[in-house]
């Protein structure tokens, strides 16, 4: 027999990984002194209307966080100046099926508040347009 969550189970998903997006990116108090003024601090999360989500933290100058490829994440924000919009895409096919997912990132880049969001047909189209940064 096959489970399929109901809509009650898919809303508590998304507000557990809402939670979990906004505790990740709490800030810990710190003194302005203490404080770099080029640091990058970011939370990435997709959200799929399936009934998945997930989320981690990137830090960059030095990269780090929970994010599986931070160096090569952070690389791919300097060059489309934390904008994944301008992210070049890789070349690659995806199956035309139509399961949206939407990726979001927000946070501080090198002393600037920063927030992107966008809703792709699928994973794979996710994947191919931002490359490293959302695969995680």
């Amino acid at each position: 027999m096959r489970y399929q969550r109901t809509n009650g189970e898919c809303t508590m998903l998304l507000r557990i990984c809402a939670g979990l997006a906004a505790v990740l990116s709490a800030a810990v108090p710190v003194s302005a002194e203490a404080r770099p003024a080029t640091g990058s601090r970011l939370v990435l999360t997709y959200t799929a209307d399936a009934g998945y989500a997930t989320a981690v933290k990137l830090t960059c100058d030095p990269a780090g966080g929970g994010h599986p490829k931070p160096a090569q994440a952070c690389a791919a924000l300097t060059r489309a100046g934390a904008d994944p919009a301008r992210l070049r895409p890789a070349d690659r096919y995806c199956f035309l099926l139509y399961r949206p997912i939407t990726a979001r990132l927000a946070g501080t880049w090198r002393g600037r508040s920063v927030t992107w969001a966008h809703t792709y047909g699928n994973s794979c189209e996710m994947n191919r347009a931002t490359g490293v940064l959302f695969d995680f």
